[in-house]
């Protein structure tokens, strides 16, 4: 048994999914810190419209309410009485974010040592995202990532969107791998559900969603960011694993 500052926290362990087959990831809050861009657009247009009596919405009420969730969700909750308004609204909003986003968009810290990692060890990989097409392939575009992902699966392109499995699945089938042998990257509780429910065991973000309500979704375990030891400990040991079972040292 390992013992010192390698052991990983039983807790915190993916030994379980040697030899890992694949990675998916999330996209916005997961791969780069976008929320607060779409908290900004999604603040100024709702006060200039009047939402809530002109007071701007919260962090606190974007967190709860539209992080995470898919747009025909967002625009049943925000104008439950006049949904194509709410469609129209996000349409709007989706241009703002982007406008901002081609000149803000940083990935987060430690990306792409994790995607090196990945790209050694020949993993498939997908990205799979309630974001309408448009972000998702601009996001992806920004970070330099286009090449990197086999498969961008869309919440809009299933039957129902995260917090249903049913993106994961897809993306399960289109990459041709087991449940048992994937991992996940998530950064929201919608998208960690979601993964959860699909059987996939999740690592959750903290990029800007508090622990606390991650942890309701039952992640496997939460990590600040891609230098997390935590992170590393886990993959190191998911390593050590696929090595012991292939006889190699």
């Amino acid at each position: 048994m390992m013992s010192g500052e390698n052991s990983v926290d039983s807790k915190c362990s993916l030994s379980g999914l040697a030899p890992l087959e694949a990675v998916l990831f999330d996209v916005d809050g997961t791969l780069c810190d976008s929320d607060p861009l779409h908290y900004y657009a999604f603040r100024e247009m709702l006060q200039e419209i009047g939402f809530n009596g002109g007071v701007p919405i919260t962090e606190d009420f974007f967190v709860q309410h539209i992080a995470g969730n898919h747009n025909e969700d967002i625009a049943s909750f925000l104008f439950p009485d006049d949904h194509p308004r709410g469609v129209k609204f996000l349409e709007d909003k989706e241009a703002m974010y982007r406008r901002l986003a081609k000149e803000q968009v940083q990935p987060i810290n430690g990306l792409y040592k994790l995607m090196k990692w990945i790209e050694d060890r020949g993993l498939k990989r997908a990205a799979v995202t309630n974001a309408p097409r448009l972000n998702a392939e601009l996001m992806i575009s920004l970070l330099g990532l286009s090449d990197f992902f086999e498969a961008v699966i869309l919440g809009s392109d299933c039957a129902r969107a995260k917090p249903f499995p049913d993106p994961y699945l897809k993306a399960l089938e289109v990459l041709n791998v087991s449940k048992d042998h994937t991992v996940v990257f998530e950064d929201s509780v919608s998208g960690i559900k979601a993964g959860v429910a699909a059987g996939l065991p999740v690592v959750g973000l903290t990029t800007r969603n508090p622990d606390h309500l991650l942890m309701k979704a039952k992640p496997t375990f939460l990590i600040k960011d891609y230098e997390d030891p935590k992170l590393w400990a886990a993959l190191e040991e998911l390593d050590r694993k696929a090595g012991a079972a292939t006889g190699s040292t």
